[in-house]
């Protein structure tokens, strides 16, 4: 537990426009940052929960917290200005503001995207002064994040319900995230790649040989962290049912088996649902469409892309499956489960920002 610290009393007027700055866009980020302390120690907050909040170290929280009590706001202000080149003059402010629209809300005619060499021609200054000014904004117009908004009508249910499962999970029952990583395919490369040495990394060829695919069902033990994973040539409703056959025989008949799914038409085939329906101790909780992320599995196929399949060679099909147990062997030798931490509200109160976000910018 955090010890309280001694809130900070702010001077007449600071506290709008240490705001003022935290809105503002133009504004640096470290400024930014200095202006956040300053108010989070003006709220009595202690000096370890604001680095944590924040990231920083907590000595950093206590130079900005002295400086201001010493000094006021101005301290914050203070950017202590750059020796290189021999002193040279400060860029004008309206500059800098150019460069900073320009990349917030244009594009160069000849690709997607802005580039410091691109910029620094459009704007004509230097690259260096480009990278500089993107640094101090945390500009970085190189760099895109992929994402997909579900339309699935009933998004809050099923969010609340998977949710709900992981959060506060029912007595006697196994929960039990399951899917299916289909088309895994056993790539032979067509010469041998060179073996990690000092100075440099290992290699791979960037053509291969196909030699088929596999098709890996498996299931997490959301309490344990283990896995229960069986490999078919084919991904069919047939596999999927003797796949849950095999659940079934994992665990005792008096467990009730809750399962969390994606929407993929096999999990719904009517062959499935008669068999479900004759077994009342499965109780399956479906994920809204394009949320994959809400399956657990999910992660743990990262775990097996990354640490098996990416950089593997695989001669034959009966190779490549071979590997995917004795993966999933040393793994439930010593499983780390995955624990769930997002609310339902915060989650919904993110998608709610990303959807207002983009009604504004359409």
């Amino acid at each position: 537990m955090w010890s309280a610290a001694r809130s900070i009393a702010l001077r007449p007027g600071d506290r709008s426009r240490l705001e003022s700055w935290i809105a503002s866009k133009s504004t640096p980020q470290s400024i930014a940052q200095r202006a956040r302390i300053v108010l989070l120690a003006a709220q009595g907050q202690p000096n370890n929960a604001i680095a944590k909040e924040l990231g920083i170290t907590r000595m950093t929280v206590l130079d900005w917290r002295r400086r201001y009590v010493t000094d006021g706001a101005d301290a914050l202000a203070e950017i202590k200005a750059s020796t290189r080149g021999g002193g040279l003059p400060a860029l004008p402010d309206a500059k800098v503001q150019a460069i900073i629209d320009a990349t917030l809300h244009s594009k160069p005619s000849n690709a997607t995207h802005w580039s410091c060499r691109s910029m620094a021609k459009a704007q004509r200054v230097s690259s260096a002064t480009v990278q500089r000014i993107w640094e101090a904004h945390g500009l970085k117009p190189h760099r895109v994040r992929t994402f997909k908004l579900s339309t699935d009508p009933h998004f809050r249910e099923k969010l609340t319900d998977v949710v709900g499962v992981y959060l506060n999970p029912p007595d006697k029952a196994v929960v039990l995230c399951v899917d299916e990583k289909s088309q895994i395919q056993a790539l032979d490369r067509t010469q041998p790649g060179l073996p990690l040495k000092r100075g440099r990394c290992g290699t791979l060829t960037h053509d291969y040989k196909r030699h088929g695919t596999a098709s890996l069902f498996a299931a997490l033990n959301v309490a344990e962290g283990t896995i229960i994973g069986q490999c078919y040539g084919r991904h069919r409703h047939q596999e999927f049912l003797r796949f849950l056959k095999r659940l079934e025989a994992a665990y005792p008949d008096d467990l009730e088996l809750h399962l969390i799914l994606d929407n993929y038409g096999t999990h719904t085939y009517p062959t499935v649902r008669t068999w479900l329906a004759a077994r009342p101790r499965f109780v399956l909780h479906f994920t809204p469409t394009s949320s994959s992320w809400l399956n657990l599995i999910e992660r743990w196929f990262r775990e097996l892309s990354d640490k098996q399949l990416r950089r593997g060679i695989f001669r034959s099909v009966a190779e490549l499956t071979a590997a995917i147990r004795e993966f999933i062997a040393r793994y439930n030798r010593n499983p780390k489960p995955f624990v769930w931490t997002a609310s339902a509200n915060a989650i919904l109160k993110k998608v709610r920002r990303c959807k207002a976000t983009i009604e504004t910018l359409h």
